[in-house]
């Protein structure tokens, strides 16, 4: 048994060598958003609690962002936990809470993060988030908010209908207090007020969602316009490299037109 599985350990290893020969040379996505999807169907199939799912979720996202930056991707925007995700049971979300506690203390200390210089930004609501989570974002945040070689986006309590309300809204004021002319107001402006306006690229090349799921589910409205999607049947915490290389090479065979 031991002798079958290094020897599929070994041909994974190899298979994993030549997709990334194949990809390597070719023009690489700038910008990757992931929907991560299917962590408690995961821990469900697995006769585990939810929470479970999560954790080992986030051990995969962390593995995930190494691949990124490994590639030469360096903007990569994970979406988290959505604003319908509120509805769920009070103690997933509380699990999911603790979780990103522990994990803003981790990247707080991370060498990685500094040395690649990796600008961290949570997306979303962080109003609705509580006062402890709220402060290790923001010192989170501040430790980055120099750093311009990388970035990662934590969409966390987000909405993509949302943020586009809440650009809405800022814009509104802006026109009350005389800041901004009803008349200039296009893309760019609207661009402005969005959760993503610190990035050098907002718009994702490609989207990746795992768990067979086939849709966006508010994932970056405004900024996913002609975004490559792609929708693999794996569970989040089974999401392998052979699977992210093989977003990569099918991203690269596409024929990007953009309308025209």
């Amino acid at each position: 048994m031991l002798r079958k599985i290094l020897e599929l350990i070994g041909i994974y290893k190899l298979y994993e060598k030549w997709l990334w020969r194949q990809v390597k040379d070719g023009e690489k996505p700038i910008h990757v958003g992931i929907i991560l999807d299917g962590n408690r169907r995961w821990a469900r199939e697995n006769k585990l609690p939810p929470w479970a799912g999560h954790e080992k979720g986030a051990e995969k996202a962390k593995e995930v962002i190494k691949w990124c930056y490994e590639a030469g991707i360096n903007t990569l925007t994970l979406y988290v936990f959505s604003m319908e995700n509120f509805n769920r049971s009070k103690e997933e979300v509380e699990a999911i809470m603790r979780l990103a506690k522990k994990y803003a203390d981790m990247y707080m200390d991370d060498e990685n993060i500094h040395e690649k210089k990796v600008r961290i930004k949570v997306l979303g609501r962080k109003d609705l988030l509580d006062n402890d989570l709220r402060e290790k974002i923001e010192k989170l945040e501040y430790s980055t908010k120099d750093y311009n070689e990388r970035y990662l986006n934590i969409a966390l309590a987000y909405g993509g209908r949302t943020e586009i309300v809440d650009a809405v809204k800022e814009i509104c004021k802006r026109v009350k207090s005389g800041e901004i002319d009803v008349n200039q107001i296009d893309e760019k402006v609207i661009e402005k007020f969005l959760y993503t306006s610190h990035l050098p690229q907002p718009y994702p090349d490609l989207i990746i969602r795992t768990s067979g799921e086939e849709r966006l589910s508010g994932f970056l409205l405004w900024q996913s316009a002609y975004s490559e999607l792609i929708f693999l049947d794996v569970y989040w915490p089974e999401f392998r490299k052979i699977d992210f290389l093989r977003a990569l090479r099918t991203y690269q065979r596409r024929n990007r037109r953009y309308g025209r």
